[in-house]
């Protein structure tokens, strides 16, 4: 016996409703719990809001969500080595690290100056246009004209401490990073390549450029 249209009308927007409610109220209790981990874990070196107060660790507020998902799994499966951070994801579940990436994204970053002249200059040219004497491609392709980032395959640069930007490109440079066996950091063994074609100076230059784009 069939249901007369209106009646399964009805239960189709009952079971909608109901299935948009229980995915609203997980996504309170997931950023409930990830705004936990973050005042008793992670703000200690990345701040309460995402802005980290020191410059040797990353600024993760504005950062995309699934990127930030992506790297905290790769911290917890070794992909990136890095014992601190391997120690603090250990107890994490892959909907913890979710939550937490999607926490961190609703974060408003703070802007950023670069301070000297000189660096912005060179630090625009290399990011808007690469370096067509060493190969080096234009960092703005993957990382956006206004820094921004793709979400899950680039990071965003904008209004990042100098200091960690020029830090990160210096260990693909040296192969202390992306450069896992199994090859599953791919994004990374991207930046080994990029990083390669970069002097000191053009890391410096970049790294400062970047962190006052808005």
């Amino acid at each position: 016996m069939q249901k007369p249209p209106f009646l399964v009308a009805a239960t189709l927007a009952i079971w909608v409703t109901t299935g948009v409610s229980a995915q609203t109220d997980r996504a309170k209790t997931d950023l409930a719990k990830a705004q936990q981990t973050v005042n008793t874990v992670c703000a200690a070196c990345h701040g309460a809001d995402g802005n980290s107060p020191s410059a040797a660790n990353p600024s993760l507020a504005g950062q995309g969500a699934d990127y930030l998902t992506l790297q905290l799994m790769h911290f917890k499966d070794g992909i990136r080595a890095n014992p601190i951070m391997a120690g603090m994801v250990a107890g994490l579940s892959p909907e913890d690290m979710k939550a937490l990436g999607l926490y961190f994204s609703h974060q408003k970053p703070k802007g950023m100056a670069a301070k000297d002249p000189a660096l912005i200059t060179a630090g625009q040219q290399v990011y808007r246009g690469g370096n067509s004497a060493t190969g080096l491609p234009a960092c703005a392709a993957c990382h956006a004209p206004a820094g921004v980032g793709i979400p899950v395959r680039y990071p965003r640069l904008s209004g990042q401490h100098a200091d960690y930007t020029v830090a990160q490109l210096k260990a693909f440079k040296a192969g202390e990073r992306g450069m896992d066996k199994d090859g599953k950091d791919v994004n990374g063994r991207v930046m080994v390549q990029v990083a390669s074609k970069m002097s000191d100076q053009e890391m410096r230059a970049v790294a400062e450029y970047a962190a006052g784009l808005h």
